[in-house]
């Protein structure tokens, strides 16, 4: 599933090719993906001006809004969904669900899964959108530290990695990139999240900042069918140092990684480094 640095990339991706471009036309092609599509949304698109692209977790945000109205494009990518910049002639696939014409290049949406949300906000207040609403804070904003982690957690007793792939909570930190921050910070997965002290708190903190913007300058990572937005994949899975890597020894200290089963998912960890 695309997670914070894939939506990233994408975002930073597209956001100089057509920022400031007028939509042409707007094709939907599926009344629904997660949730229903917006009724009559390429008609509200056209005409309108892309103000700029922001994120918001793992939501990509067109901002189209202006003094003479419009609003907000919500965009969510799903398990597998992946966003294109082709030529206008280009024809679309089986699993290509909307188009965004800014003339000679279209903006193709491309969602075999069909788990993302395409979703319009009428007005300027999108924060206030039911879907962003719940979501916790951003783990790459200024007020996301060690401190903010600490306080936020002291009456949670579940365990720590679960909890920070919570988006109530933080937002953005997916399975690879959780395994990866409690590996460099040398945080057990397992470890109940109010049992652990403020300075191994800032210590993750930083851990997890250093990942996800390594995993953006990667280009994020290439799992199941994500591409970023010009078709390529990003590498940051080459590089890790626990993550899928059950059985082979750990770069610190050389005993074998392990893996348990957290909430359904996978979780790969050190016994000896992690604590």
């Amino acid at each position: 599933m695309p997670e914070l640095p894939e939506v990233e990339v994408s975002r930073r991706g597209l956001f100089p090719f057509i920022v400031g471009q007028q939509v042409v036309s707007a094709v939907v092609r599926t009344p629904r993906l997660r949730h229903a599509v917006t009724p009559g949304l390429a008609e509200r698109l056209v005409g309108l001006r892309l103000e700029t692209i922001e994120r918001r977790g793992k939501y990509l945000l067109f901002d189209c809004a202006s003094r003479q109205g419009g609003g907000w494009l919500l965009l969510h990518l799903g398990m597998s969904g992946s966003l294109r910049l082709v030529a206008a002639e280009s024809p679309a696939g089986k699993h290509d669900h909307f188009d965004l014409s800014f003339g000679t290049s279209v903006l193709r949406l491309r969602d075999p899964r069909r788990f993302g949300a395409l979703v319009w906000h009428e007005g300027s207040d999108i924060e206030r959108h039911p879907l962003l609403a719940v979501l916790g804070i951003e783990p790459l904003s200024a007020g996301f530290d060690g401190n903010w982690l600490y306080a936020a957690t002291r009456q949670r007793h579940g365990p720590i990695k679960p909890l920070l792939m919570d988006s109530r909570l933080v937002v953005g930190i997916g399975n690879i990139y959780a395994a990866e921050s409690l590996f460099q910070a040398g945080v057990s997965p397992r470890r109940a999240a109010n049992r652990i002290s403020l300075q191994r708190y800032r210590v993750l903190a930083d851990a997890i900042r250093s990942t996800l913007e390594k995993a953006i300058a990667a280009g994020g990572s290439s799992v199941r069918d994500y591409v970023h937005s010009d078709g390529g994949a990003g590498c940051f899975q080459l590089t890790c140092a626990v993550y899928g890597r059950a059985g082979e020894p750990c770069p610190a200290c050389g005993q074998a990684v392990r893996m348990l089963r957290q909430s359904g998912r996978s979780t790969f960890y050190c016994a000896h480094c992690q604590r």
